[in-house]
């Protein structure tokens, strides 16, 4: 347990300025970009996808975007791991975020509720909504995670199973099978966060509180330069055991509350996935703080190029639908697409109420890319 306090004297401020400065440009340009842009909601959605995907990158794990996007539309075609299931809570948790307010995240009722310690009330959560398209949104977004939350319960119930009958195998086989270790189970203590180890003194309220005294004491300080530190302080101090993933997520919502990323909320994880592990980690604290401006930076420009790819295929898609009928599918598939990092035929067919041939005809007419190069469980994208 860290005895120090995170200090913030001894910042080598000048050599900040010029990154600071840099990242809140790039970060600025691309909220303007969004905010009046036709493809704005598909964006948003689109780097929330691929955000959930860097958290577990970060973390040592590789999560697919194609097994993420038929997850989150409970069209799995195999068993989804663990790893799947944690993609799937930071997606989860990215749309709560960005359904409530921009101040709900770090007010006493969002801190609770998304760190664990509380639950905000039914009233405080339609408080914190902006008007009634946006509550509409968060209400569907808490039933998603009730659903959610009840099928990676039962995908976990079935990794042990297959645990159970994969061991039975082997020693009905007689190969040598090591003694299971008793252990906690996974519903009654947090995830650990390297999946190994589990620190029963693990002060977490106490680590919270050092970061909460971060974020009370650089208040008045850039929002970037106060976006590093925290992010900095928030892997520092170590706060969370079990979901290291929140910090940048906590981050990005002040951002979103302070003004430069207004319109969207900012791809941490995308941007910390392009940078050295030697800079994220390194020993020095100032060349750490460089470092993580060069990821709001780096998540920034990606968002930019992400932005014009977007509008550039919207264009392109838009020329088929000339001269086609008003009932025609075509225009909400486009929509579809553009919200979906890939779209499978089976989400086309809920989503557009369509046979399975008329999916694929669908895809034929808008020319969409196939992704996968499998013959079954096909998806589809933009190029």
């Amino acid at each position: 347990m860290k005895t120090m306090a995170y200090t913030l004297d001894k910042l080598p401020l000048e050599t900040l300025i010029g990154p600071v400065a840099r990242a809140t440009a790039a970060l600025v340009r691309l909220d303007e970009r969004v905010a009046r842009s036709p493809v704005r909601d598909g964006f948003v959605e689109r780097q929330h996808f691929a955000d959930a995907a860097s958290a577990l990158w970060l973390e040592g794990e590789l999560v697919h975007l194609e097994d993420l996007v038929l997850h989150d539309a409970h069209m799995d075609i195999r068993t989804p791991t663990h790893e799947l299931t944690r993609a799937h809570a930071v997606l989860r948790t990215r749309r709560r975020i960005f359904a409530q307010k921009p101040d709900w995240t770090l007010s006493r009722d969002g801190f609770l509720a998304l760190t664990g310690r509380g639950s905000a009330t039914a009233a405080s959560e339609q408080k914190g909504r902006g008007g009634d398209g946006e509550g509409a949104a968060a209400s569907s977004f808490e039933a998603d995670d009730r659903n959610c939350v009840e099928n990676d319960l039962l995908a976990e119930e079935f990794a042990e199973i297959d645990a159970v009958l994969a061991r039975s195998s082997k020693i009905l086989s007689g190969a040598d099978v090591p003694g299971r270790k008793e252990e906690t189970s996974r519903r009654d203590r947090p995830e650990p966060q390297n999946g190994l180890i589990y620190d029963l003194d693990w002060n977490e309220e106490e680590r919270l509180a050092e970061w909460q005294a971060v974020l009370a004491d650089t208040r008045e300080w850039p929002s970037v330069l106060r976006a590093a530190i925290l992010l900095e302080a928030w892997s520092d101090i170590e706060v969370l055991q079990h979901a290291a993933w929140l910090g940048p997520l906590l981050v990005a919502a002040l951002l979103r509350h302070e003004g430069p990323a207004a319109n969207h909320l900012a791809s941490l994880h995308l941007g910390a996935k392009n940078i050295p592990r030697e800079r994220r980690r390194a020993r020095n604290r100032g060349d750490r703080l460089l470092a993580l401006l060069d990821a709001i930076h780096d998540a920034a420009v990606a968002g930019l190029k992400e932005h014009d790819r977007l509008v550039l295929a919207k264009s392109q898609m838009e020329r088929r639908l000339k001269q086609r009928r008003a009932s025609s599918k075509l225009p909400d598939l486009v929509e579809l697409v553009l919200s979906r990092p890939l779209v499978s035929t089976g989400m086309i067919q809920e989503r557009l109420k369509v046979t399975k041939q008329g999916a694929l005809n669908l895809v034929g007419e808008l020319g969409l890319r196939e992704m996968t190069g499998r013959g079954r469980f096909r998806a589809w994208g933009i190029v």
